[in-house]
């Protein structure tokens, strides 16, 4: 199960106990913040892409969409969805758990600048019921991302 690769994830890291689990479902941003009693913007959402190169993820705050004219110029191609299968394959999550962390190799990982106006978000753990609250900098690091993107809209 994805979450226990997470878990061992943040174990090697020293942060396995900052994992949280919920009895309810935070499959969907709305039910993630209800879970976590926070407000939908600080859900960081992870969007699974095939890119002309592979797999990408996209770490988006919980209130935005993505800019499909942004997207392009960035990454060269339209954003095309990941399918819930080719999600588990290609990446290592389930649709509703998909995080940046402990994901497979050849993955790559991008945070969008929606993200930096928060002190800490919650991205999900591997699990249609989980989260961890993280800084950007913790996200940054154990996130593994390839850089900062501007690839959103609808938050500003």
């Amino acid at each position: 199960m994805a979450i226990e690769k997470v878990k061992e994830f943040f174990r090697q890291h020293g942060m396995e106990d900052k994992v949280l689990e919920f009895e309810t479902s935070s499959a969907t941003v709305e039910l993630a913040a209800q879970a976590l009693h926070c407000e939908p913007c600080r859900i960081a959402k992870t969007l699974s892409f095939m890119g002309k190169e592979g797999p990408i993820l996209v770490v988006a705050a919980g209130d935005t969409k993505i800019d499909n004219p942004k997207f392009k110029a960035r990454f060269a191609t339209k954003p095309k969805f990941l399918t819930p299968d080719e999600a588990v394959a290609l990446i290592g999550h389930a649709v509703g758990g998909v995080c940046p962390f402990a994901v497979n190799d050849g993955v790559k990982v991008y945070l969008d600048e929606s993200l930096k106006r928060f002190q800490t978000v919650f991205p999900a753990c591997g699990s249609d019921n989980s989260a961890i609250e993280l800084t950007m900098e913790e996200l940054e690091k154990y996130s593994s991302s390839a850089d900062w993107v501007d690839v959103c809209k609808g938050w500003q």
